[in-house]
């Protein structure tokens, strides 16, 4: 604290030196900032004392939490390793007379589905022969396996399995010459050979490998930090830097360490301060050790003294200000309403206008309050009067059906009726009024596509009897398809174009094909006819020129189809045309693949449906 001391002193002399020592201001004020200072100090010493001591629980505690984690993910690597000593034992060996069967098979079978975390399964009699092994491999010449620790301790102790530190594995040939490091688990089993029971050792080495990767991965914090594995007796089986331990260019004192019981001690190594935090994994005995040097957190706890410094000097020169007290009382209010109105400027419709302060300030708040409210209900009534107006484009779009064909349809159901050709009179109606019904769908603009298929068919079914079948259609609508959203009336107007455009000179022979298709989550439905058909350049012009001069038809027209749809979807979406003389025309009808829902429909028809949100 020699820096706040020095501060307060020299920002003491400045006030003496400008102040009235008789007057009552600087008496209380010199009484205050002495009080202040007392209590500044006390603060900040007890507010780093505090902090320094959450620091080093929070430090043992995640390193706690750490060692928990990674205990758990090696207790199930270890676990695993006992299910596939457990499976041999119990489900291959047991069942096993090896006067008859051998184990091999079943053992390779077990090597294959768990080879990735195993470097050999064997089998041993307690004279030390080998029963069985795999992956099948030679046995080294020389190799004693009685004298081996892993053997001995299996047979030292019959009902305990036994994990050994980490060594290579010298009991088989390896055509690669590799040396494979490996942790061996080892037990005793019975073996029964002619009916009777034999003593011998089941043998799992463990890939090394796999245990070092998991530590590796905890150890990848570039912090002083570390955790390293030793077994019950202090032999470290990882570390970090096991190289320079071994060669003695570093030292660890995990032989200390291994008397230690679980949780976190402080201790003094090669002149260090640090915490060490012990985890015993389960079955095995071993300790997990997760070191943390002091000064790992004591360069931050620098850090925040200078903070409490900076806080106690800045406190006490606010002390030695009060009469910032009185413009400070004004200004706040007068800074909040301030922020209030920035917070509408960035783009904030409905800002949290402030309310307070003096009466003239809270005055400015509410009339600002007032003003905002009332922009924002103008803002509402524009957007309504454009939804408005959007759906008025769409009911003047929708309006532009020619009643031509009805008249025409009218017409004939007349002249059947007059040539006592009844049935098809009926047929007609009744295909006439199926017509109607989807063409008014109770005021809706937003029907299914199966909806419009239904549709559309009935009106080919019409014009095929006034036509007098003189063409074929033919509808392929995949199921799927038919259950999303549309526009109504799309189709009949395109079929309208192809009757009376393609149609015409076909002498018969005429064929339309519908096409309904889901693909990269757009539906897209065709209408397709073998007729005349047109240049490109012409076919190019049909979305583009309003003007242009039709025949007959429907009176709808693409660009009517075409509109409708970028209206209700959007502008990507719309008609495709494709045509070539004498081969005909395509119409594609590209829309998103909306399914049809009471709330879908109903968001389409307010225009509130994002396509593009509905896709992502």
């Amino acid at each position: 604290m020699d820096e706040t001391k020095k501060f307060l002193e020299k920002l003491g002399k400045r006030f003496v030196k400008h102040a009235d020592p008789k007057s009552i201001q600087v008496t209380i004020s010199v009484s205050f900032t002495i009080t202040a200072v007392c209590i500044m100090c006390f603060l900040g010493v007890l507010l780093y004392q505090q902090f320094a001591r959450k620091t080093e629980l929070l430090y043992a505690e995640n390193t706690e939490q750490l060692l928990n984690q990674t205990a758990i993910s090696l207790e199930d690597y270890l676990r695993s390793m006992r299910r596939i000593s457990d499976a041999m034992y119990y489900s291959v060996i047991k069942d096993k007379d090896l006067a008859t069967e051998g184990l091999d098979e079943e053992m390779d079978l077990l090597y294959e589905a768990n080879k990735d975390n195993l470097v050999s399964i064997a089998c041993y009699a307690r004279d030390g022969g080998l029963v069985a092994a795999a992956p099948i491999a030679n046995v080294k010449a020389g190799i004693s396996v009685t004298d081996q620790e892993w053997f001995q301790d299996a047979v030292d102790q019959l009902e305990n399995f036994h994990f050994s530190t980490p060594h290579v594995q010298n009991l088989f040939d390896d055509p690669s010459y590799r040396y494979h490091w490996v942790v061996s688990l080892s037990r005793t089993v019975e073996l029964t050979n002619n009916g009777g029971t034999m003593q011998g050792v089941l043998l799992v080495d463990m890939n090394y490998s796999s245990i070092k990767q998991l530590l590796e991965k905890v150890n990848q914090d570039v912090s002083k930090e570390y955790v390293y594995l030793m077994d019950r007796n202090g032999e470290i089986i990882y570390h970090p830097k096991q190289n320079l331990i071994r060669t003695g260019l570093l030292g660890e004192d995990n032989q200390d360490v291994s008397g230690y019981e679980d949780g976190t001690t402080r201790e003094h190594f090669e002149k260090e301060k640090r915490m060490v935090t012990v985890k015993t994994i389960s079955y095995t005995g071993w300790k997990l050790v997760g070191v943390v040097p002091m000064e790992t957190f004591s360069m931050g706890l620098e850090e925040t003294r200078y903070l409490v410094i900076l806080l106690v000097a800045l406190a006490l020169l606010a002390t030695m200000i009060l009469n910032q007290l009185v413009s400070a009382r004004i200004a706040k209010p007068l800074k909040k309403l301030n922020d209030s109105v920035k917070e509408w400027e960035a783009g904030n419709l409905e800002p949290d206008i402030y309310v307070g302060g003096s009466l003239e300030v809270a005055h400015l708040g509410k009339t600002l309050q007032s003003t905002v409210a009332q922009i924002r209900q103008l803002m509402k009534d524009i957007v309504t009067e454009q939804e408005e107006k959007r759906k008025s484009e769409l009911d003047a779009l929708q309006s532009q059906i020619n009643p031509h064909f009805l008249y025409n349809t009218l017409d004939s159901i007349v002249w059947m009726i007059t040539g006592e050709r009844y049935k098809e009179a009926v047929f007609m109606i009744t295909q006439l009024g199926s017509l109607f019904r989807v063409s008014l769908s109770r005021g809706k603009t937003i029907i299914s596509i199966e909806d419009e298929i239904r549709h559309a068919q009935n009106y080919m079914s019409i014009q095929k009897i006034r036509y007098k079948n003189a063409f074929q259609v033919e509808f392929q609508v995949e199921p799927e398809v038919q259950q999303c959203c549309t526009v109504k009336l799309v189709l009949q107007p395109l079929l309208e174009n192809a009757i009376y455009y393609g149609m015409e000179y076909m002498d018969g022979e005429g064929e339309i094909l519908v096409k309904g298709y889901e693909k990269d989550r757009d539906i897209y439905l065709e209408v397709q006819d073998n007729g005349l058909g047109m240049p490109e350049e012409e076919a190019a012009k049909l979305l583009t020129e309003s003007s242009r001069e039709r025949k007959r038809g429907s009176g709808v027209g693409l660009i009517n189809v075409d509109s409708r749809i970028r209206l209700r979807f959007g502008k990507e979406y719309g008609l495709l045309i494709e045509s070539h003389p004498d081969e005909g025309m395509k119409v594609t009808i590209h829309i998103p693949a909306i399914p049809y829902t009471e709330e879908n429909q109903q968001l389409l028809e307010e225009g509130k449906y994002k396509a593009k949100e509905e896709k992502s």
